[in-house]
């Protein structure tokens, strides 16, 4: 057995141990703490309801998390509370401190039970920790339930939407899965589940060999348009280098030419633009 084990059952063992307080002595401590910041009065108080941490911790048990774990989460929220509780008022400190540790256990699980962060609000913490109780109360009293009239029934009584049920419960039906995990169990497996992940983008290869080409057509481009002359340069800029070419007629008036000429203008510094794109860089000529 294991040193973990053996110290786990010996804190479990003192803690169950521990003497009852009666109300007046809960109220000495409590107040000697408040008010004289008494440390042992403290660790008195808390070692008294060390066995209301470790019920308490019991009950969450089912999430996956270590129990050791749950209890000291569970006694940070016991020291919550007896930090703010107030002895003036007529109420026992176990019944104060219940809600700290149940809130302390809670916000450990959402922290650590999945990587994927859920229940920030308080509806949706409800519906963490109630999902499977409820679900299985109305399973058992309104027997031949479909899925969705379950959801339903649940998302009324937790005051939230269907989807968050159904999403809720799709969560807590499986635990997180590693990508680089074999997909079949043992070390003869070479291939992990990232393997069969599919990306319809291209490659970082094919991406950086654009970028590349589209740099290198367009500093060609720069120097064939620099033999246009400056009517030339502008139609075919308007025309063809902009998102939403100009139309002819536009051209026309702004030159105060006729919307024909500037077709011909066009054609013309097209064959002057293929020319001098072909003599500078006769290697991209097409086969024949």
């Amino acid at each position: 057995m294991g040193t973990a084990a053996i110290s786990g059952r010996s804190f479990v063992r003192t803690a169950m141990q521990a003497p009852y307080l009666e109300r007046d002595e809960e109220k000495d401590l409590a107040t000697r703490w408040r008010a004289e910041r008494d440390s042992g009065a403290l660790h008195q108080l808390a070692a008294s309801h060390m066995r209301l941490v470790i019920a308490m911790a019991a009950r969450f048990r089912h999430y996956g998390l270590p129990m050791p774990d749950l209890i000291q989460e569970g006694n940070v929220g016991l020291l919550e509370a007896a930090a703010r509780f107030e002895p003036e008022r007529d109420i026992r400190f176990s019944t104060y401190a219940t809600w700290w540790i149940r809130a302390s256990i809670q916000d450990y699980i959402l922290r650590n039970w999945s990587i994927v962060r859920g229940g920030t609000s308080s509806t949706q913490k409800a519906l963490f920790f109630n999902l499977r109780r409820l679900r299985a109360k109305l399973s058992r009293n309104g027997e031949g339930l479909g899925t969705r009239q379950l959801y339903q029934q649940i998302a009324v009584t937790i005051g939230v939407s269907t989807d968050d049920v159904a999403f809720m419960d799709a969560r807590l039906s499986g635990s997180d899965l590693s990508l680089n995990a074999p997909v079949q169990d043992g070390e003869s497996s070479s291939s992990d589940r990232q393997d069969f992940l599919v990306d319809n983008g291209p490659l970082q290869d094919e991406i950086v060999s654009d970028e590349i080409d589209t740099a290198r057509w367009s500093g060609w481009l720069r120097e064939a348009m620099a033999t246009l002359s400056p009517r030339e340069a502008r139609i075919l800029k308007e025309r063809r280098l902009q998102d939403e070419g100009a139309t002819l007629e536009a051209l026309g008036e702004q030159l105060g030419i006729s919307k024909e000429r500037v077709r011909q203008i066009e054609n013309r510094a097209m064959e002057k633009l293929k020319v001098a794109l072909m003599r500078d860089h006769p290697e991209q000529r097409p086969n024949a």
